[in-house]
């Protein structure tokens, strides 16, 4: 019995949470680090329909660095770095496209659909979704968004679809795509659809004052409260660009930006629709 009230007292906790969110637009970018486990995926994704119907209007992004990685592999080809970012060659497109575009993007649209929801499953060549120029000749084919058509994930949303998005852009000279870091594309892509958050789902808790401490999560950053953490050295490593990119749809005007574990079952519901909370949020 007190387990069924429980229950029901959680159901009763979401409430005012859903009555806020419902009809608003919520961008999950699920990292490759983040998507290793396929119980966890399979959690990630039933909650990811959950929140679609309620009426939350979800957008995923997705990586997959892990996979691209097994690929490049397979084929003899070792993956090669610059300054964190992917050397994108020929090749290497060609199996970046086919990691993000098809094993990836399609097994979470099926994910989607196993779960009672509607996927549509697209890459950011579908509609110029996304649009792009080549970042640096010594990084090959990888681009930086000039440009962000927000239209078919509009028509998707409205038609209660859950659009899966590829990072990969076409290119402003013809017969040309990039490859596009998936981070910065979801947090274009929020900003264009006029999001009421930018999801961050990771393999890391959030901002830790200690990084081999996770008991010293900070739940919440403001945005004027950034540099002095980078100054500090709280701020470190491969944390700055994801907090940069939160903060980058903060002061474009997106209310709110979360980092979370994806490797907690139901994070993203415990962050949204609990008084709780478990990541770390950036706000103005």
């Amino acid at each position: 019995m007190s387990t069924t009230i429980e229950k029901a007292h959680t159901l009763s906790e979401a409430l005012p949470y859903i009555r806020r969110y419902h009809g608003k637009t919520m961008v999950v970018k699920y990292g490759g680090g983040a998507m290793k486990s396929d119980e966890l995926c399979r959690q990630v994704i039933a909650d990811v329909v959950l929140l679609s119907l309620v009426g939350i209007r979800v957008v995923v992004v997705h990586g997959g660095g892990p996979e691209i990685n097994e690929l490049l592999a397979r084929i003899g080809k070792e993956p090669r770095f610059v300054d964190g970012l992917r050397y994108t060659d020929d090749e290497t497109m060609e199996a970046v496209q086919m990691v993000l575009c098809g094993r990836i993007s399609k097994s979470l649209a099926q994910l989607i659909g196993d779960h009672g929801g509607k996927a549509l499953s697209l890459s950011g060549v579908d509609g110029r979704l996304f649009v792009a120029r080549q970042l640096d000749a010594s990084l090959g084919l990888v681009g930086e968004l000039t440009e962000v058509n927000p239209e078919p994930i509009s028509i998707a949303l409205a038609g209660g679809y859950i659009p899966v998005i590829s990072t990969i852009a076409c290119g402003e000279e013809p017969g040309v795509m990039y490859n596009i870091n998936a981070d910065s594309a979801a947090a274009r892509l929020a900003v264009a659809l006029d999001a009421e958050k930018l999801i961050l789902l990771t393999d890391v808790r959030g901002i830790l004052r200690d990084t081999k401490d996770e008991s010293t999560l900070i739940p919440e950053v403001k945005l004027a409260d950034v540099d002095k953490l980078k100054e500090s050295g709280i701020i470190s490593g491969g944390m700055i660009p994801k907090v940069e990119c939160c903060a980058r749809v903060v002061r474009a005007g997106v209310p709110r930006a979360h980092i979370l574990d994806g490797r907690v079952p139901h994070s993203i519901l415990i962050e949204l629709l609990s008084d709780q909370g478990i990541g770390t949020m950036l706000y103005k």
